[in-house]
């Protein structure tokens, strides 16, 4: 079935979704593996350009997705009780567009059936992120190429 056959973002639940309609979601860009620093006073996020040292910056993937929570405790795995509060993910997230009952972004690849339409959108931190291995100080990586 096509990816434009099966539109099961739009007909199921968050909660009702399988692991792989759930995993599907993903859209690869990878905005959620960068730090990310709150005001205490707004509780504004503030997104930097440090990727976790887990996330493999040339295909913008984790290295080691099924124990990253056990190897990175900030690592924030995604479950409905998280997506009750979503306003720390990226607007254009579809675990959090979904739970705000918003439609997916039209570059997103369930709806293009392209991986390669997150780049081409502009979406993805492909080319754009470094390391936390490399970064130094997180205020000195503060970026507003997203939100």
């Amino acid at each position: 079935m096509s990816a434009k056959a099966d539109r099961f973002w739009e007909t199921t639940s968050l909660a009702e979704m399988t692991p792989d309609q759930w995993e599907s979601l993903c859209d690869g860009c990878a905005k959620c593996c960068l730090e990310k620093l709150e005001d205490e006073d707004t509780r504004h996020i503030h997104y930097t350009n440090v990727a976790c040292r887990l996330l493999d910056l040339d295909t913008c993937r984790c290295t080691d997705y099924g124990n990253r929570s056990k190897v990175v405790p900030s690592c924030i795995t995604l479950n409905l009780a998280v997506l009750e509060k979503p306003g720390w993910l990226p607007s254009t997230c579809a675990y959090r567009r979904i739970a705000e009952r918003r439609p997916l972004p039209d570059w997103h690849p369930l709806i293009t059936g392209d991986p390669g339409s997150v780049s081409e959108a502009g979406e993805s931190i492909y080319g754009r992120a470094i390391s936390e291995e490399d970064a130094g100080p997180l205020l000195h990586h503060l970026v507003d190429w997203f939100q």
